[in-house]
């Protein structure tokens, strides 16, 4: 063996963490994502979306507290831990599942009609029916049909956007 292997060797494992860190957080990822496009598979496109959004979340942190991080010694490795787990062992896709889907999935939107501006003389709020009666006197049966009828159509289509009628005050 020759004199400068075992120096070698220590620098090597001294700076693993630099050396591991791009092959298993962009090289192999970018490798893994280009052969996920050219499947017709969905499940590995959502792995690899996922992880390039984790991935992205990750840098954000590390740019952001990059003062307080290099005073944990250790959080170039627990970095390249995550990162291994994320890319090699569907961990992006696991986040996903049980993390960022539900949030998502299943939000609830809550539209309110009309909000009344303000209050009547013995400080109780007016409620929809009389919200609705008002409308009606303003803008007739007609109108307030149309605003329903959109309102149903876009719950169908699953919008969130209810017509409402442009130069009502609510």
């Amino acid at each position: 063996m020759e004199p400068g292997a075992p120096n070698f060797f220590k620098v090597v494992l001294k700076n693993f963490d630099v050396l591991a860190g791009p092959v298993l957080g962009l090289v192999y990822p970018l490798y893994a994502s280009i052969r996920a496009i050219e499947t017709k598979s969905q499940v590995d496109d959502q792995q690899w979306l996922t992880y390039w959004v984790l991935h992205s979340m990750l840098t954000l942190f590390e740019l952001t507290f990059a003062k307080a991080l290099q005073w944990i010694p250790l959080w170039p490795y627990a970095k390249l831990v995550v990162v291994c787990w994320l890319s090699c062992f569907n961990g992006a896709a696991y986040v996903y599942e049980q993390y960022l889907r539900p949030l998502m999935v299943n939000q609830q939107n809550v539209n309110v009609w009309y909000v009344p501006k303000g209050k009547d003389p013995l400080n109780k709020r007016e409620d929809i029916i009389t919200a609705a009666e008002k409308y009606i006197q303003e803008h007739g049966t007609g109108e307030l049909q149309y605003v329903l009828d959109n309102a149903e159509l876009n719950r169908r289509n699953g919008s969130s956007y209810y017509g409402y009628a442009e130069e009502y005050e609510y």
